[in-house]
């Protein structure tokens, strides 16, 4: 199948959740669809609606908001003066329960890509009696040898370019944690300092992924306030590795034990490897993995692979009203 065309939002707002931020969402799909709740990448990307083809919307009551930070959230991440230590991974969690109550919704599936993967499975475990479906696509788990993988291991791939990436650190820092070396450029007090780590980081961002087959140039990053807020969110969680117990999620994975899943994957994807989705693969007794030979972090397959995912998922869950959730399913 292809995927669906993009809904019109039929509601939109801003919640206070608290610690001085305000987070915007919309929803679209169907009044009466099973709740679905879109978590967007980066750190920092903000909502996409080109995710809303990924459900069908007559099907589906769509969620989607901007994390923290990033996207039409207050204030944004791109503000130098903008504090981000009430920024981590349980703060974001705590917002996604929030929009839930806020909606009114009791139980949905839950979909994230790329970092919106590592919030997701973190969202699932904390509360998986709120999840009825997983669905996980260019998967990550934002570990310390994840990061290290994107940040030094990549400079194997694209020698050129990640010279030019890490040479921006100075050099007594070159060695050690490049996402935290980037960080502290970015909260420099010389704006010049803080607007060439954003555009360098946003540039070895575009070069890693860019083994995505018909990958074009992101023009978010030709965006200076995209590019700041961006690259200021991400290596703040990368650096802090999540701000999660590392190796954690995998590990924790025994929590979705009745959360049915399903985990899409590009072969080709050389920035997030596809071992990290076969090893939770592997702990998840009710999930499907699905790789994608010919793609990358992100590519063509993905929206009929999400869509045909999602699909799969609403039969299952018509054909067994009583559960409220998917038939479990291991392939």
């Amino acid at each position: 199948m292809s995927a669906y065309a993009v809904a019109a939002p039929t509601a939109r707002g801003v919640l206070d959740v608290g610690d001085g931020h305000r987070v915007s969402w919309t929803v679209s799909g169907s009044a009466t669809g099973w709740p679905a709740v879109l978590l967007h990448g980066g750190p920092g990307s903000g909502s996409s609606e080109s995710w809303r083809s990924f459900l069908d919307p007559d099907r589906y009551r769509i969620v989607q908001f901007d994390q923290r930070g990033s996207g039409s959230s207050t204030p944004s991440a791109g503000d130098a003066s903008t504090d981000l230590s009430t920024n981590t991974t349980s703060h974001l969690i705590g917002d996604i329960e929030r929009l839930r109550s806020h909606l009114g919704v009791d139980r949905w599936l839950v979909l994230g890509g790329s970092w919106g993967s590592t919030l997701a499975l973190a969202y699932a475990q904390a509360h998986p009696e709120r999840v009825s479906e997983l669905v996980l696509f260019a998967v990550a788990t934002t570990t310390r040898r994840e990061v290290e993988w994107v940040t030094r291991e990549m400079g194997r791939v694209f020698p050129r370019e990640w010279e030019r990436f890490r040479d921006v650190v100075p050099a007594g820092r070159r060695d050690g944690d490049l996402s935290a070396a980037y960080a502290e450029l970015l909260a420099s007090p010389d704006p010049v300092v803080r607007e060439r780590a954003a555009a360098e980081w946003c540039r070895w961002e575009d070069t890693h992924v860019s083994l995505v087959p018909g990958y074009r140039h992101d023009a978010r990053y030709d965006d200076p306030a995209f590019r700041m807020r961006f690259a200021r969110l991400v290596t703040h969680y990368w650096s802090h590795a999540a701000f999660l117990p590392d190796g954690g999620l995998e590990d924790g994975m025994a929590a979705l034990t009745d959360v049915p899943g399903v985990l899409v994957h590009g072969r080709l994807d050389v920035s997030s490897p596809l071992d990290s989705a076969w090893r939770l693969h592997t702990r998840w007794p009710g999930s499907e993995l699905v790789v994608l030979d010919s793609d990358g972090h992100g590519g063509p397959g993905f929206a009929a692979a999400l869509a045909a995912a999602t699909d799969r998922l609403a039969d299952r869950r018509e054909d067994h009203p009583s559960e409220g959730r998917a038939e479990r399913r291991v392939r």
